[in-house]
């Protein structure tokens, strides 16, 4: 079992940033992809960026250019660094982990608590 604990959500105005971690515990050697989603209120779950080990990114369109998602490898840890932020971007984000990157895409795997960011205008 894989444990993860996110945080680093919290209210911002529009334009401003904010730093999203989750830290993986238990069986972490068995992850090799990470990623973050969100869910707005009355919209599907959707994922905005995912990372491997070996440091292959992919992201959202939406949030390409303004989001940056990290990986230290040897804290078992995923950061999500989010910039111009935008009241669109309001949600419960949740860090996904899984032990390959198809099965994160797919949004099977091991899943955090969540932690709401909230943009205001």
């Amino acid at each position: 079992q894989v444990q993860l604990v996110e945080s680093g959500g919290g209210l911002v105005q529009a334009g401003g940033s904010l730093r999203l971690s989750c830290a993986a515990s238990g069986s972490a050697f068995s992850i090799n992809a990470m990623g973050w989603y969100r869910q707005a209120p009355g919209k599907q779950r959707e994922l905005v960026a995912a990372i491997t080990n070996a440091g292959w990114t992919n992201y959202a369109d939406s949030v390409k250019g303004r989001f940056t998602i990290s990986r230290d490898n040897a804290k078992n840890t995923v950061f999500l660094q989010m910039n111009s932020l935008k009241p669109e971007d309001t949600a419960v984000f949740y860090c996904v982990a899984a032990p390959n990157l198809q099965l994160v895409v797919r949004g099977q795997g091991y899943w955090g608590q969540g932690t709401q960011v909230t943009v205001s205008s």
